[in-house]
């Protein structure tokens, strides 16, 4: 069929003439009518857009009225209605809209409500535009004025880092990931610990506690005692000279230095490494200590400290209203899309959904990234860890897909 045939169709069904007819591609208009769909390349199960435009032969109030629309339309560049057919007729644009603004994409089947939507993040938008406009002409009055010309180099750094982080996120995603430490199984006079392989670590350090529970806290050295000073400060209680500890098939003489202050109970330092040519390799996930190799532990055996981490951490603002923790990278979505990152790649003139501007708004509106914000709840992390997967590992995919389960399962995979 060609796309006359599929105007006189429709003529015949809703009585809407051929001429008020307006067909659209990929959210372009189609000039040549005369081709057919197979030429379009429609195939089973394809959308194509078509835009109802009446003739204005007379100025009836209600024309004049659709007429000052039109003309407003023109004004500011862009169509409600050619963007509101794009979206319902491309999945890849109505995934990004519900990813973008989800209350958006929900109005997309009414046609006035989308309009209404569309055109107050317009307004936003353009108001976020101006105050910026504002700020930079107002510094730039005196090009002369030190502190002036300081304020816009800052600007533009700050416009040069959010796009350098948006590009890590969108074609390095894995670099803001939390990487698992490395653990082994070991065990310090029959009793069994989990130990933190530490290359960077220039001594064998042990906890009190763990010392304790090993029995070997009676034969600390105190005159090896002091403060450990780095990244802070920390207690060291002194040493054990002479330890045996198995790891893997292998019985090996080691010496511990017992310090406060540290979340593992044995972290296993340079010195040992060297001492018994360890290697640590990472492409079989093991370490291999002369023919055996032990494997690291999975995320769901390594010692519970990760959820302290995550909360304590310092965090910065990433895209999209996200915040980044700035010593694990675990990226947490906020409740709602950012207005001017998006907005100035896309802006009103194109013909794809602007963002939610405002997150105040999506707060309210109980919205986040991925739609109405779900609660994370002991039966959604079970959902999940039933899976196989951590409860560390179900949390931290909640946070950052709202609460859906089937999302978080979906990242996780």
């Amino acid at each position: 069929m060609t796309l006359n045939d599929i105007k006189a169709f429709v003529e015949a069904e809703i009585n809407v003439p051929p001429s008020a007819q307006h067909f659209l591609q990929d959210g372009r208009p189609v000039t040549d009518t005369s081709k057919s769909l197979a030429q379009l390349n429609i195939q089973e199960g394809g959308v194509l857009a078509m835009a109802v435009r009446s003739a204005r032969s007379s100025r009836r109030p209600a024309q004049e009225h659709t007429a000052g629309q039109s003309a407003q339309r023109s004004q500011s560049g862009s169509d409600p209605e050619q963007a509101r057919l794009r979206i319902l007729g491309d999945p890849v644009v109505m995934a990004e809209c519900r990813r973008q603004d989800p209350e958006l994409a929900a109005a997309c089947s009414d046609p006035q409500k989308f309009q209404d939507l569309w055109r107050i993040r317009q307004r936003q938008y353009e108001q976020v535009q101006r105050e910026k406009e504002e700020q930079v002409a107002l510094l730039e009055a005196d090009p002369f004025n030190v502190e002036a010309q300081q304020k816009i180099e800052e600007i533009i750094r700050q416009q040069r880092v959010a796009e350098n982080l948006q590009k890590a996120m969108e074609e390095n995603p894995e670099s803001f990931g939390r990487v698992t430490m490395l653990y082994i199984d070991v065990t310090v006079n029959n009793v069994p610990i989990k130990a933190f392989v530490d290359s960077g670590a220039q001594t064998t350090i042990m906890s009190p506690s763990a010392a304790e529970r090993c029995g070997i806290l009676r034969l600390i050295d105190k005159r090896y005692g002091g403060i450990a000073r780095g990244v802070g400060t920390a207690t060291i209680l002194g040493r054990v000279h002479s330890a045996e500890i198995q790891i893997g098939q292998y019985n090996l003489a080691s010496s511990f230095t017992v310090m406060e202050g540290k979340d593992v109970d044995l972290l296993l330092g340079l010195d040992m490494l060297k001492r018994h040519q360890m290697c640590i390799d990472l492409k079989k996930n093991c370490l291999r200590v002369h023919d055996d190799e032990i494997s690291f532990l999975p995320e769901n055996e390594i010692p519970k400290m990760m959820e302290d981490i995550l909360e304590k951490e310092p965090k910065v603002e990433g895209p999209d209203g996200s915040t980044i923790g700035t010593t694990t990278g675990t990226v947490e979505p906020g409740t709602s899309a950012s207005s001017t990152g998006e907005q100035s790649k896309a802006g009103p003139s194109s013909n794809v959904a602007p963002t939610q501007p405002s997150s105040s708004q999506a707060a309210a509106a109980g919205h986040g990234n991925f739609g109405p914000s779900q609660p994370i709840t002991p039966e959604s992390i079970a959902k999940i860890t039933e899976l196989g997967f951590s409860r560390e590992e179900a949390i931290a995919a909640l946070r950052q897909v709202d609460g859906n389960v089937e999302l978080a399962i979906g990242l996780l995979i």
